[in-house]
């Protein structure tokens, strides 16, 4: 059923309120500023006792490294694996919706969402004291590095998540619609979340573990990406047309341009170059590998065939729920989280999308919302306390199962419900959907005016 307002004037008003996002947010920052002398007091006190940070080469070396990294993951990267799965037809407005969306958050990351993710304020939402990047000047440190290589480091990940939702709606979203979608998406979900986990808030209070962004990054993209898939519906002449692949060549070389890149993404967020980056690199490969393997024997069992687009698909399923757990488990948890993960996200993409009826086209909630989930409730499981400083349940904590649980949930909620109300406003605004024409000529053609010959 198509969703209705009852006033003529809905669009003027919803109009008024998707301009008035940014504002809200802006309010939501200020108050967080003001709430926060307190706090500044005890930290101010707190930091007077400690020793003054100092820059370590070393560290800085590698995170330089680790933000170039994973800025490859999404722009080559993910263009390609995503671009690789769709028809000749698409190729290339997904690959531009990857590299638009690269630089369209870049700018939003610069102006206000870094700072409403990272910056001190409330258990909710960041403060304005980064607004436009203001005050980070070329001393400023970040634990033992410069705050611009952390500002950047932490910017890949804002770009890649919002980039993964287009998966799920890859063939029939119209490119306005979607640069306004990733655009307010990015400010009204990414950033809070982020700050709920990693800015100090209240999930991070509550000792959720997420060393590199299960929840924020994998869950949060992979419910937004079911949501819009529901939302705009299937692609037309799903079930009665040909709509395989078009070059597994590009997908595979994605895939491991994505596999690659996930180094600098888990290792890098150990913000140092030390002991817990080596072993965060060390389980990324592990689990990667389980994974890509359990997915190609599950296919292989079931559907008489082993695959690339399965085996590569594994690939991304470990990677994705290692990705929470990279800092605080060892090999053998890693081992059995890939193990999982391969038969998780083989049964989310394979079973669960037909079963419930929603094209997620390129399955983004079946490895990304699937893999995210099970890596994170798996991190409660296995967690190392010599590791990652927090035992599991295998170490007796069984409460940290719960608590990784609370944290999937409020993920799934909040995601779910404001992106829901973000693709109906814009739906009402501008329309998600392009016209049945012109998702039959392609996309290519009809929204950019050029082709894959």
């Amino acid at each position: 059923m198509k969703f209705q307002f009852p006033s003529l004037d809905a669009r003027r008003w919803l109009g008024i309120a998707l301009a008035a996002l940014p504002a809200v947010l802006l309010a939501l920052g200020a108050s967080a500023q003001e709430a926060a002398p307190a706090a500044e007091a005890v930290a101010d006190a707190a930091a007077a006792a400690a020793p003054a940070p100092v820059l370590n080469s070393g560290d800085t070396a590698w995170m330089l490294t680790a933000t170039a990294l994973v800025l490859l993951m999404t722009i080559p990267g993910l263009a390609l694996f995503y671009g690789g799965m769709v028809r000749k037809k698409n190729v290339l407005t997904v690959c531009m919706q990857s590299f638009a969306i690269t630089c369209l958050v870049t700018v939003l990351w610069a102006v206000i969402g870094y700072s409403l993710a990272f910056r001190e304020g409330n258990a909710f939402i960041g403060g304005l004291d980064r607004l436009f990047l203001a005050g980070m000047e070329k001393e400023t440190l970040f634990g033992t590095i410069p705050e611009s290589v952390f500002w950047a480091f932490q910017l890949t990940f804002a770009i890649i998540t919002p980039a993964l939702i287009t998966g799920a709606f890859a063939d029939r979203m119209k490119f306005s619609a979607m640069l306004l979608f990733i655009g307010v998406w990015s400010l009204a979900v990414y950033s809070p979340i982020a700050h709920w986990v990693w800015g100090g808030g209240f999930l991070a209070t509550a000792h959720v573990l997420d060393f590199a962004g299960g929840t924020v990054v994998h869950i949060n993209a992979g419910v937004a990406g079911l949501v819009a898939a529901l939302v705009i519906g299937k692609r037309r002449g799903l079930g009665s047309e040909q709509m395989a692949p078009h070059n597994l060549v590009l997908s595979i070389i994605g895939a491991s341009l994505l596999w690659v890149g996930w180094f600098g993404f888990n290792a890098g967020s150990a913000v140092a170059a030390n002991g817990a980056a080596g072993m965060a690199m060390a389980v990324t490969q592990i689990a990667t590998a389980a994974a890509a393997l359990t997915w190609m024997f599950a296919e292989w069992l079931l559907r008489g065939k082993p695959s690339v687009l399965g085996i590569v698909s594994g690939a991304v399923a470990g990677l994705v729920a290692i990705t929470p757990a990279s800092g605080f488990v060892g090999p053998t948890g890693a081992l059995w989280i890939g193990l999982a993960a391969g038969v998780a996200c083989y049964w989310g993409a394979m079973s669960l999308k037909p079963m419930m009826g929603y094209d997620d086209a390129l399955d983004a909630f079946g490895v990304h919302g699937v893999g995210g989930t099970v890596g994170a409730l798996l991190t409660g499981v296995f967690a190392v306390e010599a590791i990652g400083g927090t035992a599991g349940l295998f170490e007796g904590n069984a409460g940290q199962v719960w608590i990784q649980a609370y944290g999937v949930i409020c993920t799934i909620v909040y995601g779910a419900v404001a992106t829901f109300i973000i693709l109906k406003v814009i739906d009402l605004l501008v329309g998600l959907r392009v016209s049945e024409d012109d998702e039959r000529e392609g996309l290519d053609l009809t929204l950019h005016g050029e082709v894959v010959q």
